[in-house]
């Protein structure tokens, strides 16, 4: 594992409500009431987009998120860059530690980066999530066109008739998948298009909302 954090409570509230779904009728949501505290951590890092030591969790000053941030997670065509270099993925493997008679999900997930796109070209920027075991899927797409020259940022938000929740009872880990593509499209083959997920600070950073719901007691 390459960090467990303590997470204070409104980190929490916000996850939780993206993961309902097929536990809808197991579960009670319970707004933005956090537990006490929660950890966090994440277990494994895969993907052209976050080679080893290239991503790392951190918690929110105010407690109301947690973050994942980036140091080298870009995608690129056109001028000097190789033929594989347009398609950039990442997989996290993240274990939320819920406390005793709660249950998680995500509710909103906040990216944000920089895109140069030439006329003509265009990039996405698709996420989906699920936990370990489950094949119910939440996924979301944003798309950008050319010429941009310019910081983006997208949200992923889940209403609540679509959330899904961690499994009541089990520990089970958070899968969230994320990845950048940019398509030269009828842009001048001797130009470069890229996109990252960069933050005004330099890092690569994605911000992740919980919010929580109330187990069954029998």
């Amino acid at each position: 594992m390459l960090g467990a954090l303590a997470i204070g409570g409104a980190a929490a509230s916000l996850i939780a409500s993206s993961l309902i779904g097929a536990h809808s009728a197991q579960v009670w949501p319970i707004g933005d009431v956090p537990p006490p505290s929660f950890t966090v951590g994440l277990v494994s890092v895969n993907g052209s987009g976050c080679p080893a030591g290239t991503a790392a969790v951190a918690v929110s000053p105010d407690d109301t998120a947690f973050t994942v941030s980036y140091s080298s997670y870009l995608a690129q065509t056109g001028g000097g860059a190789a033929p594989t270099d347009f398609r950039k993925n990442c997989q996290l493997d993240v274990r939320v530690n819920a406390p005793q008679g709660l249950t998680y999900a995500i509710a909103e997930a906040d990216y944000r980066g920089y895109a140069y796109l030439a006329s003509g070209a265009s990039a996405q920027e698709r996420a989906n999530y699920y936990f370990q075991g489950e094949s119910q899927t939440s996924s979301a797409t944003h798309s950008f066109s050319g010429p941009m020259d310019d910081d983006w940022q997208a949200s992923d938000v889940t209403g609540i008739a679509s959330l899904v929740y961690a499994p009541c009872g089990e520990t089970r880990n958070l899968n969230i998948n994320t990845q950048l593509n940019v398509t030269a499209g009828s842009s001048d083959p001797s130009s470069t298009s890229f996109m990252t997920m960069d933050s005004t600070d330099g890092s690569l950073t994605t911000i992740y909302h919980l919010d929580w719901a109330t187990c069954p007691t029998s």
